[in-house]
């Protein structure tokens, strides 16, 4: 990391949620490097015939279509990715690639992240419904669990996907010590351990993260959370949306309802007119991860949403024209 690059990264991760001018400041410093330096967001907006002179304004900068990341190596590099993250997706399908330049900066991101919803990994003990990190090197949700496992160092941390009896007894043992525990999952696996091992969980959170992958039948999340409620004798699910995509994640800790760090933003288009951006309402999903200072920061999602007053959202679905994906899929009623 040179030191210009630095010195971004630590303004990003230094900023507050209101802090609207330097969110600004950062947006378009980052829009004009990308618009020089990287060659797939700069023949996109080459194509829309966007003048880089003009974009004086947040509003102004344009959003890259996520299917970019299929198509083409995304981003402005100086020297070869420390990793690439691979979409899940299904048999056949076209992946997304994310060409990390920073392992560090994502752990940045994730760490702060997590602490500012969740606390310190260190307080939990970290269980995952998904598949191990040798079966799935290039996914950035087990990169990530992986990450909040080691920093939590607890003896019972684990990848149980398929150990379902095994994972139902470490949950019961921490439910009777008290141990505080975080059990992420995918929602097929969540779905099948509340149908097998029902019990209630005591100092537990379940992070579900969507994905049906074909297992199940598209269920509205809060039919989903329901089960997993009742199953559970839980108030709240908590969910995470993130993608491939991007290096920042965020949460809802209940009822379906995202906020996001600092440095991440949503906004809302026109399906029908792309260039047409809201910071509230309805519409197609867009977001803005400063985090992605090498990828590209500025993402058109395929996802619909509704923007808050306050700039919490929900997931409302999928694009008609939209791939299932291996992220949060619930179609929201």
């Amino acid at each position: 990391m040179n030191a210009h690059t630095a010195s971004i990264t630590e303004r990003i991760f230094c900023m507050n949620e209101h802090n609207d001018v330097l969110f600004e400041q950062i947006a378009l410093e980052l829009f004009r490097l990308h618009a020089t330096k990287n060659e797939t967001y700069r023949a996109f907006i080459g194509h829309l015939g966007v003048d880089t002179e003009n974009v004086q304004r947040l509003s102004d900068i344009p959003f890259l279509p996520i299917s970019m990341f299929k198509r083409h190596q995304v981003g402005v590099f100086n020297a070869p990715p420390e990793a690439v993250f691979l979409s899940s997706g299904t048999t056949g399908m076209e992946r997304s690639q994310h060409m990390v330049a920073s392992l560090a900066l994502y752990d940045k991101s994730l760490f702060l992240c997590f602490e500012q919803f969740f606390g310190k990994p260190e307080d939990y003990c970290i269980l995952a419904l998904l598949p191990s990190y040798l079966e799935r090197s290039n996914s950035s949700l087990v990169y990530m669990t992986q990450k909040l496992m080691r920093k939590s160092g607890h003896a019972d941390n684990g990848f149980y996907l398929d150990r379902l009896t095994s994972l139902s007894k470490v949950l019961k043992k921490n439910s009777k010590n008290g141990v505080k525990t975080l059990l992420i999952g995918v929602t097929f696996a969540l779905l099948e351990l509340a149908e097998k091992h029902p019990q209630e969980l005591k100092n537990c959170m379940i992070l579900e993260t969507g994905g049906m992958k074909g297992r199940r039948r598209e269920m509205p999340r809060e039919e989903v959370h329901e089960i997993l409620k009742s199953a559970f004798g839980l108030e709240n699910i908590a969910s995470e949306y993130g993608m491939t995509e991007l290096l920042s994640q965020a949460y809802s800790l209940g009822e379906g309802i995202f906020r996001t760090p600092p440095w991440m933003r949503v906004y809302v288009r026109e399906a029908t007119d792309p260039l047409n951006v809201y910071e509230r309402g309805k519409g197609a999903l867009n977001v803005i991860d400063l985090a992605n200072m090498h990828s590209c920061p500025f993402i058109a999602t395929q996802d619909l949403a509704h923007i808050h007053q306050d700039h919490s959202f929900e997931v409302l679905g999928r694009m008609d024209d939209a791939e299932v994906r291996g992220c949060n899929l619930m179609v929201s009623t």
